[in-house]
């Protein structure tokens, strides 16, 4: 029987935000969502695709002469990809001496990636880390991250799913058979504003998270946390109001469950994906959030009656 393959985007080592400890973040292609503020628009599609990084770039068209397809034209802004003509046989990306044009994902079998993680277990062990996967969504590679988690469960890793929610049952319910710690993505709470902002609806992220919920409780040793994720994001999530409505059902939904509530704090510095993608991005103009914004954010919260121990804000702010 062929061994299970994914897609991932990159595997990034010694992180300390992606769960507690430190920690092997792999993240998976491929998301449900289309957050208008997604800070990995590379994993946003399921597929392959290749992108071209001007800062890498020579100028020597040798990646144009090479497309058999005709896909590829410079002009006073770069190099471009006609994506309905390339068909990724990756023939620029080969030929490109300087990696500018190169593809966005790898893709790996469980074995080997079991293999690549485990080369830091003694670190995991070291500092109370391990592994977490992230994405894009990794629930849209549930069968694979199933065994991945089982895998290595039986060498005393600790995993971690990092999730925006959305996802069948039958997709969660079998990774959560092997995983020690969820973080959960929060966005909104009113429906209307998730299908606007992230184009799908929040019920079945909302089921999901119950999900987990009767999951912890059903462990008697309480061994699966769970943390709570939100991103501020300017004019959309970052109101007091929503910051508000997200807090009561936390204390109303979660009671005693949440370990920690995260409040990231908006980053423009994705927009070089955006560039690499093509894609236009409506948040490339946005600076990074006021301390004042942060802190009555962070008093919305609060309001809410939840304990200021459970609530953390991350991500840069910007200085007075």
């Amino acid at each position: 029987m062929e061994e299970l393959k994914s897609l991932v985007i990159e595997i990034i080592r010694g992180t300390t935000h992606d769960g507690p400890g430190l920690r092997t973040t792999v993240f998976f292609k491929g998301c449900p969502l289309s957050c208008r503020w997604c800070q990995n628009p590379e994993g946003m599609k399921g597929g392959q695709e290749i992108w071209w990084e001007e800062r890498k770039c020579i100028r020597c068209l040798e990646c144009v002469a090479a497309c058999p397809e005709g896909a590829l034209h410079e002009d006073a802004e770069g190099i471009h990809i006609d994506r309905a003509k390339c068909t990724l046989c990756g023939a620029c990306v080969e030929t490109c001496p300087s990696q500018a044009m190169a593809f966005i994902g790898e893709e790996w079998t469980v074995s080997g990636l079991v293999e690549e993680v485990l080369k830091y277990k003694e670190y995991y062990q070291a500092f109370d880390g391990g592994v977490t996967v992230s994405g894009g969504e990794p629930l849209a590679h549930a069968p694979f991250v199933t065994e991945f988690f089982q895998r290595l469960k039986a060498e005393g890793v600790h995993t971690a799913l990092d999730t925006c929610g959305l996802a069948s049952l039958d997709a969660l319910r079998p990774v959560l058979a092997y995983t020690d710690h969820v973080l959960f993505d929060i966005k909104f709470i009113d429906p209307s504003m998730h299908q606007h902002y992230t184009h799908r609806s929040n019920e079945i992220i909302l089921q999901n998270l119950a999900l987990i919920a009767e999951t912890i409780r059903e462990r008697r040793d309480k061994a699966m946390k769970l943390w709570i994720r939100t991103p501020l994001i300017p004019g959309a999530t970052a109101s007091e109001e929503n910051i508000a409505a997200i807090g009561r059902y936390i204390r109303d939904n979660l009671p005693g469950l949440v370990e920690r509530w995260e409040l990231c704090a908006f980053n423009p510095i994705c927009k070089s994906k955006y560039k690499k993608l093509e894609l236009p991005w409506a948040y490339a103009d946005c600076a990074l959030m006021e301390q004042e914004t942060v802190d009555r954010l962070k008093q919305a919260a609060l309001s809410t009656g939840l304990a200021s121990e459970m609530l953390v804000v991350s991500g840069l702010v910007a200085s007075l």
